[in-house]
């Protein structure tokens, strides 16, 4: 992907900043969609303001790190735990070292930036709210990198906008629908114990994914439950540019919530012995099924301690 047109250059502020689809006629919030943006340009995603935000983020138990050793189809294994015994100054000093890698998650949780992405989801709102309704809980996730690095092959709970701030960064995406990548039963036990054990990557399917080549300016977006990885070579980096830095924008919608509702429902009638039908199989039984999964959640909720994943109730 390459769409840098009619991009300002220097640093812009949030009002500056634009967000579009690369083909605006075609997009759809049920797809997997290319996006251009000149959000790298933002004061707010630079590097030195984004150490800022992960001292306060370590604080606040928001800092994520993964193995130097960590593979496309390993357990997607993250934890806040400083490697090395360094401290976080170290670790951004160091952040150009191949294989550093550091992700900032609940961006949300400072005030500053949560305003930020509340002014890109509110630029955001006509593509997505006509087919999938309110949009709520607006989270973020930025990761910072050099290659070679990866992020392991999994799934989200919400609907993803997915930019790339700085150096380059290759995202795989997989049709999230294709049971021959990620199980029904694998998608509802995430959904329902948050679980990634079964969302493993067969090698023998990654021709089904497409790969998408991301520079700043570049961005795609992609609905719930699409497996997904990324990885960042070595190819483009130079004495002055060896750090990848990308951010997740995400979000829940009503049409999400019924999706959960749906699979918390197919997930009971699956432990009965039945094969479920998935959702858009029939208008009248996911009707049907939504309700009967938000009854299931309430009541295991009140009476059994269930801490049901966002997005549900």
């Amino acid at each position: 992907m390459t769409n840098r047109d009619n991009l300002n250059s220097g640093i812009i502020t949030t009002a500056g900043c634009e967000i579009e689809p690369l083909d605006p006629g075609s997009f759809s919030t049920f797809g997997i969609n290319g996006l251009k943006h000149n959000y790298h340009l933002h004061p707010m995603m630079q590097l030195d303001k984004l150490e800022e935000l992960a001292h306060f983020m370590l604080k606040k138990g928001k800092c994520r790190f993964v193995s130097p050793d960590i593979e496309l189809d390993s357990e997607f294994l993250h934890h806040g735990s400083l490697p090395d015994d360094k401290d976080l100054s170290q670790v951004f000093a160091e952040i150009s070292k191949p294989r550093s890698w550091i992700a900032l998650y609940n961006i949300e949780v400072n005030p500053e930036y949560r305003r930020f992405l509340n002014e890109v989801i509110d630029k955001l709102r006509p593509l997505v709210e006509p087919e999938q309704k309110r949009i709520f809980d607006v989270r973020g996730f930025i990761f910072i990198s050099a290659p070679p690095s990866v992020t392991p092959f999994h799934i989200d709970r919400e609907n993803n906008f997915w930019l790339q701030i700085k150096g380059q960064k290759n995202i795989t995406v997989f049709d999230h629908r294709n049971r021959d990548v990620v199980s029904a039963k694998a998608v509802e036990e995430f959904f329902i114990y948050r679980s990634l054990d079964d969302v493993r990557l067969d090698l023998d399917m990654i021709d089904q994914g497409m790969e998408f080549v991301t520079s700043p300016g570049d961005g795609l977006y992609f609905p719930s439950t699409t497996p997904h990885m990324t990885t960042s070579k070595e190819d483009w980096v130079t004495p002055d540019d060896g750090v990848s830095i990308s951010i997740g924008i995400v979000f829940y919608t009503d049409f999400t919530r019924n999706q959960a509702r749906i699979h918390q429902t197919n997930h009971a009638i699956r432990k009965l012995g039945v094969t479920p039908a998935e959702p858009g199989n029939s208008t009248i039984r996911d009707l049907l099924k939504q309700t009967t999964g938000y009854a299931i959640t309430a009541l295991k909720t009140r009476f059994r301690g269930y801490s049901p994943p966002p997005g549900i109730l």
